[in-house]
């Protein structure tokens, strides 16, 4: 396999290398990621300023720029071949629920998904690297059983792995997307200057962590693989909206 490696926490993560080492096996690597961690970078990507490629000391290439802008970049100038699977991780935190809406290492997979490309996001639980090589291991089954049995049609999916040693992680199980209640609001603080200045506030808590979901996979010690997909039409609306618009005319 030819596969193509990103993420979004910058070339220089843990996670990156760790998902490098373990996939070597299965074939043929080019890496390019960010320069710098973008988390939450969603799927932006940089149209105000040129971008430039490098190459690190550890031998992957890293790109001024977001995780969309490096799959963006490899795809369209930087390879000479299409590459046969996109991965992007091992991300440092779930990607869960909402999350996937905001998180850059999906974006980085969704850039491979809208060229055409097979593509596979994978992150840990937990934010502290905890049995990151064992979630290395989990995310090589995954992607070499996907080279055994490729999926048919596009294929997108997320990956959460538990922070647990690799023989007691449970099966794999195949999950939708949960839903976190509202983030907490922003954390307000005064700089140097007496200016008021914000941060981020931490994501909301589970709000559906049901039979299902990838919040109850997760919880329950099993890999949580989820398919996504891209079309943000709201098809239950569709009769309803048409009547809204039909009934504009009578108004008048």
């Amino acid at each position: 396999m030819r596969l193509l490696l990103s993420n979004d926490d910058g070339y220089l993560a843990p996670g990156l290398a760790a998902l490098h080492r373990a996939l070597q096996p299965l074939g043929e690597i080019t890496v390019i990621a960010p320069e710098q961690n973008c988390s939450g970078a969603s799927n932006s990507l940089t149209l105000w300023r040129p971008l430039s490629v490098y190459t690190g000391a550890n031998g992957f290439h890293f790109l001024n720029g977001t995780p969309t802008d490096c799959v963006h970049v490899a795809l369209t100038g930087m390879l000479e071949y299409k590459p046969d699977l996109v991965v992007s991780g091992i991300n440092n935190g779930q990607n869960m629920g909402d999350d996937t809406l905001y998180s850059g290492t999906v974006a980085a997979a969704t850039e491979g998904f809208l060229f055409g490309v097979p593509s596979i996001a994978f992150s840990l639980v937990h934010k502290n690297w905890a049995h990151l090589d064992d979630a290395a291991r989990v995310a090589a089954d995954i992607v070499g059983h996907f080279a055994r049995r490729p999926l048919p049609g596009h294929t997108l999916l997320n990956v959460n792995i538990p922070n647990l040693p690799y023989e007691a992680l449970g099966e794999w199980r195949v999950t939708r997307l949960g839903k976190r209640h509202p983030s907490q609001p922003v954390i307000r603080q005064t700089n140097p200057r007496g200016e008021p200045i914000y941060w981020i506030g931490a994501s909301g808590e589970a709000f559906d962590a049901s039979e299902g979901t990838d919040f109850h996979a997760v919880a329950h010690g099993c890999v949580s693989i989820t398919p996504l997909q891209l079309d943000l039409t709201h098809t239950q609306m569709l009769p309803t909206l048409r009547e809204w618009v039909h009934g504009r005319g009578s108004a008048h």
